[in-house]
Order: structure tokens, then sequence, then C-alpha cells
């Protein structure tokens, strides 16, 4: 079972894009994915954005995670 952070694009470049996840960046595939910008969120598997996803849900998400890591 995997759990889906969604991650923040800070930077593109071609089909890749630099992507945060509290804190961490990690370097991603876009191959998957179309009209991908900065501020958008995604949820990345094994290197590969496989989603783009809406910015209300993804803080919203985050802010969940970040509640139960505090528990």
């Amino acid at each position: 079972m995997c759990i889906a952070v969604p991650g923040r694009v800070t930077k593109t470049e071609g089909n890749r894009a630099d992507v945060e996840f509290g804190g961490v960046k990690r370097y991603v595939s876009l191959a998957l994915l179309e009209n991908i910008s900065v501020g958008d969120y995604l949820i990345v598997h094994a290197g590969f954005a496989i989603h783009k996803i809406d910015p209300f849900e993804a803080e919203e998400s985050i802010r969940l995670f970040q509640q139960i890591l505090k528990e």
C-alpha cells in the first residue's frame, strides 16, 4: 500500500520538474502528464508524476498528513 502525498511544482524544465514535498525536493518526470506549471500540485509514484490535483484538495491533504504526524 502506498500513501499518496501531494507535492508542489517549484520548477519545470522540458518533461521534468522539481516537486517539493514538505520541504523535500524531488526531480520527477512529467512524461505521463501535460500542461504542468509551477505551483501545480502532483501525485508522484516511482519518480513519475501520475496525477495533477486541485490546489484546495492538495492543501487539505497536506494539512491532514501534518495533523496525523503530530499525534
